[in-house]
Formats: structure tokens, sequence, C-alpha cells
């Protein structure tokens, strides 16, 4: 039996209250050691109902020669300055997405990872449900026919003002928030490299809040992508081939309990493909904690088969910036 990683968590963020701590609890491969905060009064709530210990400022956490990875919550605009802090403390880092919000820091980050040969990690938590490989897996196998376009969204309801997501110096915006999720789709299911053919975003208050994106990839196919925090809450996406078509919904946050159904239209009818449940959280937590264990290289699938490398986190932090040079900008 290997001995659990230890890890320490870098900021008191909803996303670590709600769904990653309470994961990794039940993961036997991770030990929770300690959680920072610049207010100790919340790392004490969260080392109450976590068993572990509160320790004052990210700093005194990254000194803990108890701790063997962090994982990173912060806000987007603060990731990659703690990233670095962790990387040369000599902590593997488990970051949430988007690591960073610029392409040159995602790649400096990745290469000092790889120098420091440390175990860095970009949390697209929907890449571990079982649901998009089935689905990758059925368009492989010709379910229908070539594929020509694939069509994703996420969008959500306003948050309440002050939230961080509207917040710049945070690394605010729609497009780093929900965009990067069928950004980072469209490269799981699209062949080569992707190119931004067109672009729009909508800007509120110093931040973008929506958005829609196209994309060539190779052959002609195409990828259409919308994204914003001023709808209807809706995640799902389709896959559009020569002979049929193939549609999901809840793709990116779907619940552990929910058990998901493949939807594949063809010119001989519908046919629907159930599939168990699946949990995410605690998949992407086992397998960067086994990737640790194994001494996973930074850009190859370990023990776990990772699923998002070091060259992905720059490919669609590059991705990332071209949407912004692209896009045409509305108030």
């Amino acid at each position: 039996m290997i001995e659990p990683v230890r890890i320490g968590v870098l900021g008191c963020a909803s996303i670590a209250w709600r769904r990653m701590l309470p994961a990794m609890s039940e993961v036997p491969e991770i030990e929770v050691i300690a959680v920072a905060s610049r207010d100790l009064s919340k790392a004490e709530s969260f080392a109450a109902r976590f068993d572990c210990a509160a320790v004052p400022g990210y700093e005194r956490l990254l000194e803990r020669e108890d701790v063997d990875a962090v994982y990173l919550p912060l806000p987007a605009g603060l990731r990659a300055d703690w990233v670095r802090r962790a990387l040369d403390a000599g902590k593997h880092v488990f970051g949430e997405k988007p690591l960073t919000t610029s392409a040159r820091a995602a790649a400096e980050l990745v290469e000092l990872a790889r120098e420091k040969r440390l175990l860095l990690r970009e949390n697209f938590m929907f890449l571990h449900h079982g649901q998009h490989a089935a689905v990758r897996e059925l368009v492989r196998d010709g379910k229908i026919g070539e594929l020509r376009s694939f069509t994703a969204v996420f969008g959500i309801p306003p948050r309440e003002p002050g939230d961080i997501r509207y917040q710049p110096e945070l690394g605010g915006g729609a497009l780093l928030d929900v965009g990067v999720y069928p950004l980072r789709a469209a490269q799981f299911f699209l062949p080569g490299e992707l190119a931004v053919l067109g672009a729009a975003l909508r800007e509120d208050s110093g931040v973008d809040v929506a958005g829609s994106v196209l994309l060539g990839a190779e052959r002609g196919v195409t990828a259409q992508l919308g994204f914003g925090f001023e709808h209807h809450y809706r995640n799902t996406y389709e896959l559009w081939g020569s002979s049929g078509r193939i549609t999901l919904d809840r793709v990116f946050t779907p619940p552990a309990e929910m058990a998901p159904v493949i939807r594949i239209e063809t010119g001989g009818g519908v046919e629907e493909i159930p599939l168990p449940p699946d949990d995410q959280f605690r998949n992407s937590a086992t397998a960067f904690a086994l990737d640790v264990s194994s001494g996973a290289d930074i850009d190859a699938p370990g023990a776990a088969g990772a699923v998002h490398s070091g060259e992905d986190t720059v490919r669609l932090a590059a991705l990332v910036d071209s949407v912004r040079r692209t896009a045409q900008t509305t108030a």
C-alpha cells in the first residue's frame, strides 16, 4: 500500500469547501494536512470540518515539511504567483483552472515544473468523468460518420455584486471562469491544433460577461462555443457528423449521483445509451495523488492516465489569448 500524498490547501475558496476537500477526504491516497488563509478564522473553519491544521498565511504552509503537494483554489489572477512559489518550495501543485491568465505565464510555470521534476496539474475535473471518453469512443468508431462540427455551451445566471468573477484584478470574467470549459472540450474532441476564426465578447464593469467563439480544426471541422454569466443555467455539447449526431447534457457539472445518457440520432432513429454515475471530483483528486506517488512526468500519462498534461495547459492558455486578441468587444 502506498503512503498517502500529504496535501496542503492554499486558500479557502468555495470550490474547496463544497467539492474538492469533501472528495479528497474520501480518497485513501490523500491526507489533507493543513489549510492556509490570510484570515485565520476561515482556515479554522475548514480545519474543523476536514480534520486538519489551520495555518495563518500561505507562506507558512509552503514552509511545512509535512506537506508534499498543494491544492491551489485561489482566484485566477493570483494563481500564477502562488503556483511559482509552491514549485520553488519543492511542492507538487494541483491548481484550479485556469492555472494562469496568460499563455506566457503558463509556459513559464510548466517549464519550471519540468526543471524541478515536480508534478503540475490543472484541475479540469470534467475530463475525469467517464462520459466523455465514452462519447469520444463512439465518434472514433464512426457512430455518426465523419465528424463535421462540435458545439458546446456553458452559461450560468448572474452572480451577486462583488463576486470575484466581476473583479478584473483577480482574473474575473466569463472567458476564464466558464468559457475555458467549452474551449477545453473542443481540444478534447477535435483533431490537431485549433485556430480562432472569430470571437465576440460582451463586457460590463471591466470584465467580459458573455462570449462566443468559432474555432477551426483539421479537415475543415469547426467548433461553435458559447458562455456567459447572464444566462439560464446550461452546459451541454453536440457532435454533428456526416450521418448522425451525439448530444449530452450536464457535461461539465454532473452530480456524482447522476446517470448520464448519451443521445445518438441517425437516419435509423434515436438511440439512448445510459451510463453509470461517476464522481469527477473524486476521480480528479485520485488521479493527481496516484500520479504524484508514481513519479509521473508533467507531460506524460501517469499511474491514473493523466488527461491534462503540462502541454495541454500551455495550449489552452494560448487559445484563450487568441480569443482575446480576435474578439470584437461590445458593452
